[in-house]
């Protein structure tokens, strides 16, 4: 909204959504791709997290979350307590078992994916900014995703 694009052809452009929905199409529609293909595309997907950490790294600025110090903390709180909470909640509700019930808060207390970076520079938003939250939030994720699943082994129901 801020960058002054058209944000339905922003996202209509963007290479994230349009990998994401081609790769469902391929799986909806059970297409097999030749051997060469998934190599090639696989090699490109191992290579997409480190220069994902590099473009964030990039764009760092260490006065990026100064901009807005309460919408960082508000951020960081859901990302790091709200939705491992909620994903608790969510594993009891469902009744999943113990291995799925880790699964779900352990991907409910993931950090902030570095692709949120790449997202947010292309749609003209605040990139110094997003980085920080990126470069905080995994470093909170390292101490919290492993108190997370541990919480949730001290408070599975007996059962």
């Amino acid at each position: 909204r801020h960058g002054g694009h058209n944000t339905w052809a922003e996202l209509a452009r963007n290479p994230l959504i349009i990998g994401t929905l081609s790769g469902l199409l391929v799986r909806v529609l059970d297409i097999h791709l030749p051997a060469w293909l998934l190599e090639t595309v696989g090699r490109i997907g191992q290579a997409a997290l480190p220069l994902g950490l590099l473009a964030v790294g990039a764009g760092l600025k260490m006065t990026g979350l100064t901009a807005a110090p309460a919408l960082a903390l508000g951020l960081l709180g859901i990302r790091h307590l709200l939705l491992p909470i909620a994903a608790i909640g969510l594993a009891w509700v469902l009744k999943l078992p113990p291995t799925e019930q880790a699964i779900l808060v352990a991907f409910g207390a993931l950090p902030t994916a570095s692709s949120a970076y790449v997202l947010a520079v292309r749609m003209g938003g605040n990139g110094p900014f997003v980085a920080g939250l990126i470069t905080v939030s995994t470093l909170l994720g390292m101490a919290t995703v492993p108190l997370w699943i541990g919480a949730l082994a001290w408070l599975r129901p007996a059962g």
